[in-house]
């Protein structure tokens, strides 16, 4: 949980907490008792004359729940206790994260960031040395 706090930031999460509920996922995304669904969180970012103070406090009140008994969450607990500062490990935890928003029905801010994620770990598993490119 102290990695995913740190990479996720306080911004897009309000709580890290460990599942109790979680047997095949490593980890998912829940709103907390007064914050909007995924649904309702859509609903309101369409609206013409929304209310942009609301829809941010509301929008925040997202819980990242970690299921420890996962093989994933292990390893990366493992990884990032030998290097805090690994970025593989930051973007695989922002992978799980945004993966998570979606699985829950959420939509990302920035789409082009997950792809760019997705497309480091594609070429470290592959092998492939960044260039900088």
């Amino acid at each position: 949980a102290e990695v995913s706090t740190q990479s996720t930031g306080d911004a897009k999460v309000e709580k890290v907490c460990v599942s109790q509920r979680l047997v095949t996922s490593p980890c998912c995304i829940v709103t907390s008792q007064y914050g909007w669904t995924a649904n309702m969180e859509r609903i309101m970012k369409a609206q013409a004359l929304r209310d942009n103070s609301s829809l941010g406090y509301m929008a925040a009140k997202k819980h990242l729940e970690l299921n420890p008994d996962h093989l994933i969450i292990m390893e990366l607990k493992k990884k990032a206790d030998l290097n805090k500062n690994d970025k593989a490990v930051k973007d695989l935890v922002l992978l799980l994260f945004e993966t998570s928003l979606l699985a829950s029905g959420f939509s990302l801010e920035d789409p082009t960031t997950l792809s760019s994620r997705i497309l480091r770990i594609i070429e470290l598993g592959l092998g492939i040395e960044d260039d900088g490119t």
